[in-house]
């Protein structure tokens, strides 16, 4: 049998090709940054005094440097002001995408629960918030994105008309302002490889999610919406963290425990992304919660699969 040259070099030709277009495909976007992400976290959980409602010198610090990553992105910035009990506090908001369309929000709160720095509750939210601004400046983007840095979603004002959250839903709302959906991050920090480190809220989901640590959920009501089945099936594909999804009445403990209830509370289609809080880390609500206890490689993971999520979504 006579030796033939020309498959190699077809397959040399093809390899080279392939890489190429692999290259451009992973260098198309800006990449996730561990080094950012843990970097955002020690800023905010920095501040001169825990960052809770007593301390609004603390939040406005906290408000200021979000203001100024989220300035390196986009010059479209708004803080939306508000008083309760005589102080003022803030959201603050960095759009994307085109004005006029049909809007994506993506919010995480920044305040903490009493005297303790918040590392995973809810820097690691918030630090997630701050990495998307870098990576949809520039973006072809189809809707508009608002990214949205919610206060006061901590007690005493949960489930109040003075979260953060419920004021800005609320304006959407009074507006009539369209919204493709609404994508809450909180608590996206903490893992755990060990055996038996996951807990539930009911027995039973023993028997369908995994009971190590170490994955990511996608949380929603039990009226399940497309915008959530869309986000939850791409972040699976698109996350090389384990990707689970809830969806559970409103009276299961921790299924709307964040920002996203007020965007429920308004007819609007919401999520949360979260790694369970309260039913994975025993650091939640106390002074352990700091920046070296949390998975920055895991937390990168994450927010490249929402990214792509949201890029994807039609």
């Amino acid at each position: 049998m006579s030796y033939n040259s020309t498959p190699t070099f077809s397959a040399n030709k093809f390899i080279i090709v392939f890489l190429f277009l692999l290259f451009i495909v992973q260098h198309s976007y800006a990449q996730v940054s561990a080094e950012r992400l843990k970097n955002d976290v020690l800023k905010l959980t920095g501040t001169s005094q825990p960052r809770n409602y007593k301390n609004t010198a603390a939040l406005n610090e906290a408000a200021a440097y979000i203001q100024s990553v989220f300035a390196e992105s986009t010059a479209t910035i708004e803080e939306q002001k508000y008083l309760v009990n005589g102080n003022e506090y803030k959201n603050i908001i960095a759009s994307f995408g085109p004005d006029d369309g049909k809007r994506i929000i993506i919010g995480a709160h920044y305040d903490v629960c009493g005297n303790q720095p918040g590392a995973d509750d809810n820097a690691s939210g918030v630090a997630g918030l701050l990495e998307l601004s870098r990576l949809f400046k520039n973006q072809n983007l189809k809707y508009r994105i608002d990214l949205v840095a919610y206060t006061l979603e901590e007690p005493p004002f949960f489930r109040t008309k003075e979260m953060g959250s419920y004021v800005h839903a609320k304006s959407m709302f009074d507006n009539n302002v369209k919204l493709k959906g609404m994508i809450c991050l909180d608590m996206i920090g903490y893992y755990s490889d060990i055996p038996n480190s996951q807990s539930f809220p009911l027995g039973i989901m023993k028997l369908f999610y995994p009971t190590t640590a170490n994955f990511i959920t996608v949380v929603d009501k039990m009226a399940c919406n497309r915008f959530g089945k869309k986000i939850k099936r791409s972040m699976k594909k698109n996350c090389i963290v384990k990707v689970k999804s809830i969806r559970a009445p409103r009276f299961i403990k921790g299924i709307d425990y964040s920002d996203h209830l007020n965007y429920w509370n308004f007819g609007y289609k919401a999520i949360m992304i979260s790694n369970t809080a309260f039913y994975r880390t025993k650091l939640y609500h106390t002074p352990g919660d700091l920046p070296e206890t949390l998975d920055y490689d895991k937390m990168t993971a994450v927010i490249n699969g929402l990214f792509y999520s949201v890029l994807k979504i039609n």
